[in-house]
């Protein structure tokens, strides 16, 4: 199967189920987001099977020619689709159970008729970051960027009813369509620098040995405008405030979806200047946003209160140590490619802001409140999930044995094989402060005296309790034995 139908079955599947919906009658509309996990699922296994230009010999030599020139499918893109289908599978599992506070908000409190093009919308998501993963050429790049964007806009301001959501929605579109502006015009300029929006023709545009300041000066723009999508410092401002009002579902589709697709951007837009004469400096600047991001990031996650806040700086902090990865092997002398330490790092962080996230959906859903005090003695209510939270939280800070840890460390070893001392000692003591309010939870949870003495039971779906559990499982067995993720990525 050519890998190009992947994305037209995922469309597909949105779109009969935001119809089907419409004409379904019923309140219950929970059978919307099971359709949507298991179409998902199939397109998943599917994946597996898909075949690029090489394999697709069988091809029309129009098809060829509309796609195969803007579509590519190999290891990398198959990677990037396949983390996208899963993230997007989990987000659907934490909507479910989250979807009595959607219907609050959205309508009425017995009728999810609001809650329906919820699921709907993230699977369409899902197909503009698959998008993304194989995209050869600035055009399409850009088409399934927005349709990401614009889907994100709707999902951070779905709970119409509720002021937070709401203002969270209003500070992502602006800023939103600040960074598209400065993403269409590095475009543009990129254009009139090359003639071409081909990833190949710019590639070798941007090697010769006298490269436009008009080509460079694009290359600015767009990293600038991806520094938005990532969460780089100082285009960060909109993440505490966005991650806080935005659904829980939300806030982890963006933390991790958003996330791995600005990177697949960024790392295509920096590979075509690797060998440019003047890759030292636009690296460069990627080295001194991961150290700002780092330092940004991390401690202003120390004096927060809100869980989400918590969450959403620790999204920051997580960016730095990505952008320094990307910076750190334009030369090829590390052991592990860039894309090879970004994929690791970015299935690692899947994982546990995942399991993060389902803890904090749970606590939301059962206590009506995000702060961290809500966690206080929650070892004495509820032992097994305190334990879940604390193998999360130490994986999140990077202590070994976990798949924090080994994602951490190739980052720390692409450095130091960069030579990069001076990024190495800002991600050492920024990593350190890491410590400081990852464990600022657990000392809620373990010695904080409980606000209620009443068991906290986990009064969730099936789906919602194994999910949490096989995500928690996986970030002791991937610390231990990583062979896997890497054999997926290779």
């Amino acid at each position: 199967m050519p890998a190009y139908y992947l994305e037209a079955l995922t469309v597909t599947l949105g779109i009969l189920l935001l119809v089907a919906e419409a004409f379904v009658p019923g309140k219950q509309k929970t059978w919307v987001g099971l359709a949507a996990i298991i179409g998902l699922v199939a397109v998943l296994a599917l994946t597996f099977t898909a075949m690029g230009p090489e394999q697709c010999t069988e091809a029309k030599p129009w098809t060829k020619f509309a796609l195969w020139e803007l579509y590519r499918f190999d290891a990398t893109a198959k990677f990037y689709k396949i983390l996208a289908l899963f993230s997007s599978i989990l987000v659907l599992i934490l909507a479910l159970d989250y979807r009595a506070i959607l219907s609050r908000y959205t309508g009425d409190t017995n009728d999810e008729n609001g809650t329906a093009e919820y699921y709907s919308l993230i699977v369409i998501a899902t197909a503009a970051m698959m998008w993304m993963a194989s995209a050869k050429n600035l055009a399409m790049l850009f088409v399934s960027l927005e349709l990401l964007t614009i889907t994100f806009y709707i999902l951070v301001a779905f709970m119409k009813r509720n002021v937070g959501s709401l203002e969270a929605g209003v500070k992502y579109l602006i800023l939103g369509a600040l960074s598209t502006g400065f993403l269409v015009y590095g475009m543009a300029w990129t254009y009139g620098a090359t003639k071409s929006l081909s990833f190949d023709a710019i590639a070798i545009a941007a090697g010769t040995h006298a490269p436009s300041a008009a080509l460079l000066f694009g290359a600015a723009l767009m990293i600038i405008a991806l520094g938005f999508k990532v969460g780089a410092a100082p285009m960060h401002f909109w993440i505490p405030d966005v991650y806080q009002g935005a659904p829980t579902p939300t806030t982890a589709f963006l933390s991790v979806g958003s996330k791995a697709s600005g990177f697949v951007a960024l790392m295509s837009i920096m590979s075509l200047y690797a060998a440019s004469p003047h890759a030292i400096k636009l690296f460069g600047v990627l080295t001194i946003l991961a150290g700002i991001t780092l330092v940004i990031g991390n401690f202003g996650a120390i004096p927060q209160n809100n869980f989400k806040r918590l969450l959403a700086y620790s999204s920051i902090a997580n960016a730095g140590f990505l952008l320094l990865a990307v910076a750190t092997n334009r030369d090829g002398v590390t052991s592990l490619s860039s894309s090879q330490i970004v994929g690791f790092y970015l299935a690692s962080y899947l994982i546990m802001t995942m399991a993060a996230f389902f803890v904090l959906s749970f606590i939301r859903v059962e206590t009506g409140s995000e702060n961290i005090d809500a966690l206080d003695g929650l070892s004495r209510r509820n032992p097994m999930l305190a334990m879940a939270i604390t193998v999360i939280m130490a994986s999140l800070a990077g202590v070994p044995l976990t798949v924090g840890f080994i994602g951490k460390f190739f980052v720390f070893r692409a450095a130091m094989e960069a030579g990069m001392t001076g990024s190495i000692v800002i991600a050492a003591i920024t990593a350190a402060a890491g410590f400081y309010y990852y464990f600022k939870i657990l000392r809620a949870v373990w010695w904080n005296a409980p606000n209620d003495k009443a068991p906290l039971a986990l009064q969730t779906s099936s789906l919602f309790s194994i999910s949490l559990g096989l995500l928690t499982v996986a970030i002791l067995v991937f610390g231990i034995w990583p062979q896997p993720i890497m054999n997926l990525i290779k």
